[in-house]
């Protein structure tokens, strides 16, 4: 028996087609409540402790959002707070849902933008996000919820962020937030080259790009991060990198007593460490049952599991590091860069 179990179902996935989505992009689902207390009845006797959630894509999209809010805390031993991560798609189309968040105790919401209108929406991957994600503001704003803003910076969009800046200047949010006793916060990183953002390798960052950055973003990413020097968040040249870890011949086990489990809309299962994938699959709730599954991700029993354990890091290197290149990269997100280049490897 795991200490604690938390299970995600991804009842009904997502409005976006975002293209930096470490998830990747798959099919919307439609299930119900019926489901979530399958999912839950199925792992309660494998943990002594079990949290049961109703997504882990866009946070409230489904219609019936505070039903499956309230289920999901009472099918869970513990609760935790509500994400700061929420849906704008549903702010902008229910009038209820920012003061619903407020009374759960949410007093800080985070949004991301790439840039101005065609950027954002480009990257989101769907027309008219820019706008609602500036409406969103607004109500936040009118609710007493400080709107904290993200943004993933390439080469092809670090000129947006002068943009951002002036955006976060006009719409005074630093001393609109702190009209109710609450600080705005934004940061910007480049996210780990997983799923979707994968597609973006050939227009990350490099060192040069530090100095395009404008300082107040700077300052705000780095009081945000709690550091001294932005590059602690932008990390290293792939090319560094790869020299370190020539001589690491570690190996990884990701497992521990308390998992986190992401279930798709067919119920497979898979651990909540990078994109689900494949390699990862632990086995399909329907047909295979929670034991099954919880034995198979104890046991290390998939392939990814079985790579990490088996292969040496400095192997991964050899064989998919680029030695000529000067991207950035934080070490634990290009640790999974070449593992998942290593399954795709060892898969072909």
């Amino acid at each position: 028996m795991l200490k604690k179990i938390t299970a995600c179902l991804d009842m009904v996935g997502c409005p976006n087609r975002c293209k930096h989505c470490w998830l990747k992009i798959t099919p919307n689902g439609k299930l119900a409540a019926k489901d979530l207390k399958y999912v839950a009845n199925a792992f309660r006797p494998f943990a002594e402790i079990l949290e049961v959630t109703g997504t882990y894509r866009e946070e409230d999209y489904s219609d019936n959002y505070k039903e499956v809010w309230t289920l999901s805390t009472e099918l869970s031993d513990i609760k935790q707070p509500h994400f700061e991560n929420i849906s704008y798609w549903r702010a902008v189309r229910d009038d209820e849902y920012i003061s619903w968040l407020y009374s759960l105790g949410v007093r800080a919401a985070q949004l991301t933008i790439f840039g101005n209108e065609d950027t954002t929406d480009y990257f989101v991957g769907r027309k008219g996000a820019f706008k609602e994600i500036l409406q969103t503001i607004a109500l936040l704003i009118q609710n007493k919820i400080a709107p904290r803003i993200q943004t993933f910076i390439y080469k092809s969009n670090i000129a947006q962020l002068q943009y951002i800046q002036q955006l976060i200047e006009k719409l005074d949010l630093e001393d609109r937030c702190r009209s109710f006793d609450k600080s705005f916060a934004f940061f910007l990183h480049q996210g780990s080259c997983e799923g979707e953002n994968a597609q973006f390798y050939d227009v990350w960052i490099t060192p040069d790009d530090i100095e395009k950055i404008p300082r107040k973003l700077v300052n705000y990413t780095e009081k945000y991060f709690g550091v001294t020097d932005i590059r602690e968040i932008l990390g290293e040249a792939e090319q560094n990198l790869c020299h370190q870890l020539l001589a690491d011949t570690s190996t990884r086990n990701i497992v521990e007593d308390s998992p986190v489990f992401y279930i798709d809309k067919n119920f497979d299962v898979y651990p909540n460490f990078t994109t689900p994938s494949t390699p990862w699959l632990l086995g399909n709730l329907k047909t295979n049952g929670a034991e099954y599954i919880v034995k198979n991700y104890i046991n290390n029993a998939t392939l990814a599991q079985q790579t990490l354990l088996t292969v040496p890091l400095n192997e991964m290197v050899r064989r998919h590091g680029n030695l000529n290149s000067q991207r950035l990269f934080c070490v634990d997100d290009y640790k999974n860069f070449l593992l998942t280049k290593e399954l795709h490897h060892g898969i072909h």
